[in-house]
């Protein structure tokens, strides 16, 4: 049986409607880099996307190749997932989506080292035909975080937030955004193949405990 990741670690790829808190260990990731609205056709966000599908299936499949991969194990490709922020803006500014930053990114096992990397590329590169030089090994521990599940549309993601920003006020936490800790979302549906009211997306925000005042 393929490994995966959705089954085998639930905490991570299920929640409710209702916020929770988690705990988030060291993860790696096939990742790329960009700027702009995601929604553009033609733009960075889908080109990006591109790249890293056609390295996730180059790697889970060369089990039927000549090539074999150190430690190499079947797994199930794992859902997208992006890390998003905008420069001098905490949190995400919905109505100005031009102006995002992100990190998209698959989930991949650890036998994924920067050698089966760079053979993936060059072996993506021949099939393909498209330059893979922007994506790299992520290698993440986002720690504790708040997270929920969003049903809908990613327009209507600000009222689930603020599920989240009252969560977070209530058990004394804070806001972590940093470098390393960003608004993060894991989609579980394919927004080609699912009606907008289904779809659904997981909302990870990073947090950490507010210092308690001396009296």
């Amino acid at each position: 049986m393929a490994y995966d990741f959705k089954k085998e670690e639930k905490q991570f790829y299920r929640s409710g409607k209702k916020p929770e808190l988690v705990d988030v260990p060291q993860m790696q990731y096939l990742a790329v880099q960009g700027q702009g609205d995601p929604n553009q056709e033609g733009g960075e966000y889908k080109q990006d996307l591109q790249l890293l599908y056609s390295l996730a299936y180059t790697i889970k499949m060369s089990k039927k190749g000549s090539h074999q991969i150190k430690d190499y194990f079947d797994f199930v490709v794992p859902p997208l997932e992006g890390f998003w922020w905008q420069d001098s803006v905490e949190g995400i500014d919905y109505a100005h989506k031009e102006r995002f930053n992100f990190i998209s990114c698959i989930r991949m096992p650890d036998f994924v080292t920067d050698d089966v990397l760079t053979w993936t590329k060059k072996e993506a590169a021949v099939k393909k035909g498209l330059d893979f030089s922007p994506v790299k090994l992520l290698t993440l521990t986002e720690g504790k975080c708040v997270q929920i599940m969003h049903h809908g549309s990613y327009d209507d993601e600000p009222a689930t937030i603020d599920k989240m920003h009252q969560f977070i006020a209530k058990n004394d936490l804070g806001l972590d955004f940093s470098d390393q800790r960003r608004h993060h979302e894991i989609y579980l549906s394919n927004p080609q193949r699912t009606k907008l009211e289904n779809l659904k997306t997981i909302i990870r925000l990073p947090v950490k405990e507010k210092k308690m005042k001396n009296d």
